[in-house]
């Protein structure tokens, strides 16, 4: 029986992506691992890989498709001993034409058929390497589920919404009356939108896959997560005399640090000293890290990236100044891999460069933190001595998931990155 080559998430957050390139065409022979088709998803171009072998027999989705849903088959694949007259009962149009019924929907429509059983030679179960993986994180027995893909495979809608947790009891899974018949959140009407502003001059941007992903992380971040936020100012001319000097030595190597380098160390350096607030929420659970992988937030056309430094308070100044550069450079090129930017346990977003003098920052889950970083500014400072002086003063904003950080515990992290700002030479020792 021919197989369903699907549409992939090459991303945590895709959708759907567009079929940018085929490198293969109708009657090409592939073997799992082969580079088959160009993919963009909502963050980048990447390269999509057959998981299968055989002959490509049918293409489905032509080059420059967009907005192809995650999981819709775009060419069919035949296997030994089969040919194109097996693809009869092959999808004949691309998938926008005839969107496919959601699980609950076929659920409903037809409660008595069973689904295959997951397809088995020997021990072996199988499945595709993305679900392999979401089923490896969850602790799931692929085993005992159920695969709903092309000859009962295993597919990442079969693992996602399962859990390896026990079953709620029914005392917990019991919601109030009042909370159960709450109204959903009314969408937004587009059409009533524009009939506001019909007598007045405006253009029409269409969404772009990676500002729709924003628009729903963000929207998902600021509904779900408890944020409270803490501030502190520091004083920065400690950390710029010690700057100058680094960088009249470092000259000859072509390296000039930032203020933003040391804002990276302190961070990193605080997640080692409060290790407590080194953690993720993840759901059920509170998931510790002992390295310390900060993202920091790049701005690029349409949008933004966070690459992350991982390691961070294991590396020198010059080597964390010439990783951001890379990072940042490749993020908007859009060349980052997945793994470039996904995971840490704490991002920094720095707007002081536009002048911002302070602001909060929206946590980009599972993420425990967020420190926003405003500009630093000449202001008048009284001493210990009670005398008045000008310094510069850069004021912080840390933004906290009240799940995973208590108040307490925040204001000792934020305390422990004034700490190592104000004192740069010891972040060296």
């Amino acid at each position: 029986m021919p197989i369903e080559i699907l549409m992939p998430a090459l991303s945590p957050t895709m959708e759907e992506g567009t079929l940018a390139k085929w490198l293969v065409k109708e009657g090409d022979t592939v073997t799992s691992g082969d580079v088959i088709a160009e993919i963009e998803t909502d963050k980048a171009t990447m390269e999509f890989e057959a998981v299968d072998e055989g002959v490509i027999g049918k293409i489905l989705v032509t080059e420059g498709t967009a907005d192809v849903k995650v999981n819709t088959p775009i060419a069919m694949l035949l296997e030994d001993g089969e040919s194109t007259d097996d693809l009869g009962a092959a999808p004949a149009s691309t998938p926008q034409a005839a969107p496919a019924k959601s699980a609950e929907a076929t659920a409903t429509s037809t409660p008595t058929a069973a689904l295959p059983a997951p397809v088995k030679t020997g021990d072996r179960v199988f499945a595709t390497p993305l679900a392999r993986r979401i089923a490896a994180d969850k602790g799931l027995d692929l085993s005992q589920i159920t695969g709903s893909g092309p000859r009962g495979r295993i597919v990442k809608a079969d693992v996602k919404g399962t859990t390896a947790q026990p079953a709620i009891a029914p005392a917990q899974a019991a919601a109030p009356a009042a909370a159960a018949s709450a109204p959903a959140a009314k969408p937004v009407d587009a059409s009533a939108i524009a009939r506001m502003y019909e007598d007045r001059a405006y253009s029409e941007l269409p969404l772009d896959g990676m500002r729709k992903t924003i628009a729903a992380r963000l929207t998902e971040a600021k509904q779900t997560i408890p944020h409270f936020y803490l501030r502190r100012s520091v004083t920065l001319d400690p950390l710029m005399a010690f700057r100058a000097q680094l960088n009249a030595q470092l000259e000859k190597r072509g390296v000039k640090l930032s203020v933003n380098d040391f804002i990276i160390k302190a961070c990193a350096l605080a997640l080692q000293q409060v290790p407590t607030a080194n953690a993720v929420w993840a759901g059920d659970r509170i998931l510790q890290l002992e390295p310390s992988d900060v993202a920091v937030a790049v701005a690029i056309e349409g949008g933004l990236f966070t690459p992350v430094l991982k390691d961070a308070h294991q590396k020198s100044l010059s080597a964390l100044s010439a990783e951001m550069k890379d990072l940042a450079s490749r993020a908007r090129d859009r060349k980052l891999a997945p793994h470039e930017y996904q995971g840490g346990s704490f991002a920094i977003s720095n707007l002081g460069m536009f002048g911002i003098e302070n602001f909060d920052a929206v946590i980009n889950p599972p993420h425990g933190a967020i420190l926003a970083v405003g500009a630093g500014l000449k202001k008048p400072v009284v001493g210990d001595d009670g005398t008045i002086t000008v310094a510069t003063v850069m004021s912080m904003t840390l933004s906290v998931d009240h799940r995973v950080i208590d108040g307490a515990l925040g204001a000792e992290l934020l305390q422990a990155i004034v700490d190592n700002l104000e004192n740069p030479m010891a972040m060296l020792a």
